[in-house]
């Protein structure tokens, strides 16, 4: 457990934290302070963590103790059940301790694109946008959808959805690349089998202590009426926004409040995390990292593939992590390819 906790140095950080609060000084800087609470909050909970599982496992040690004299078996399952559920614990611990990137503890954006192949492809996205909702759900994280644009006759043609939790982006930013689906397709009246692509791309939100400049005159705005659910004020008001900028033709658009200066402010905010987002890959690049998620949507590209037919297999073509279980995944059971990548990202780097 002292692997991932060193207490020594914790309770140091604690105690300068705590010092730091106590100075009046600190209070004529709002935003430091609120810096120096968050990490004090964050040191806290990690002091409480070791506290807590330390004394959880010497009462199951001594439990165990007590029903070896005895010959008590159910007691003795009781203190296992314990020490089982504390190693749970403590492997989900050593996940998070991988999670030490520069923005990993950022919320998080996830863009969704089809790729070539009309219906089949936009379908093929759709199904990606909600295992994306069912996995967020899963964790108890908040999520919300801020732009979806809709298929022609199916599925999506675009999506972007926001998580808001701690570690968001670190968790799912493994997620980035291209995905590749084979299943018979259900709008094929011959019942042919057909390979569909669909890309997906994870950016950090960025903080306002993140300096970010963006030039007005590189950016073009644009209006336009939402689509989906909401209403008569979806069809009769400009309130969505789209925002294009120009150096790096990258595009935002946020479609999911009624009023345009809140779509506004959130598609404003979607630019600074992609462009902040292209700064952390290019330093990616620098250092011969992976980056799938501007390659090409089609063969050759992808980072997973799902086969439906004729067998059911979900693979990551990057860790080699797969399993048979199509349906668990696609409703939002994806921590096994998430921890596999993680966990290779740690082992190149070093």
């Amino acid at each position: 457990m002292r692997g991932f906790f060193d207490l020594p140095k914790l309770e140091a950080a604690l105690s300068d934290l705590n010092a730091q609060a106590e100075n009046p000084e600190l209070w004529n800087h709002p935003d430091a302070a609120k810096t120096v609470l968050q990490e004090r909050t964050r040191v806290q909970s990690l002091l409480d963590t070791y506290r807590r599982i330390a004394t959880t496992k010497q009462d199951a040690l001594d439990l165990a103790e007590i029903a070896y004299d005895e010959g008590d078996d159910a007691v003795m399952n009781e203190a296992a059940e314990s020490l089982s559920a504390l190693a749970r614990e403590l492997k989900q611990l050593e996940l998070e301790s991988l999670l030490s990137g520069e923005a990993d503890s950022n919320h998080c954006f996830i863009e969704i694109h089809p790729g070539a192949g009309g219906t089949e492809s936009q379908d093929w996205a759709f199904m990606l946008l909600r295992m994306y909702l069912r996995w967020a759900e899963r964790r108890g994280f908040a999520c919300e959808i801020l732009d979806q644009q809709a298929g022609d006759e199916a599925g999506i043609k675009s999506a972007t959805i926001k998580i808001s939790a701690h570690n968001a982006y670190g968790w799912a930013k493994t997620e980035s690349g291209v995905h590749r689906l084979v299943r018979i397709s259900p709008f094929d009246s011959n019942a042919r089998r057909h390979t569909s692509f669909a890309s997906v791309w994870v950016y950090p939100e960025v903080d306002d202590t993140i300096e970010i400049t963006i030039e007005d005159k590189d950016l073009r705005i644009d209006t336009f009426r939402a689509s989906g659910a909401g209403g008569q004020h979806v069809n009769k008001t400009d309130s969505a926004i789209r925002i294009t900028h120009l150096p790096t033709n990258i595009v935002v658009s946020c479609q999911n409040s009624r009023s345009q200066h809140q779509n506004r402010a959130e598609a404003y905010k979607m630019l600074r995390a992609r462009l902040y987002e292209r700064e952390l890959q290019k330093r990616e690049e620098a250092a011969n990292a992976a980056n799938a998620s501007k390659t090409d949507i089609g063969w050759g590209h992808q980072i997973r593939s799902y086969v439906l037919h004729p067998y059911q297999m979900v693979k990551d073509l990057r860790t080699g992590a797969e399993t048979s279980n199509s349906g668990a995944v696609l409703d939002g059971d994806i921590d096994l390819f998430i921890h596999a990548a993680l966990a290779a990202r740690v082992q190149g780097a070093q």
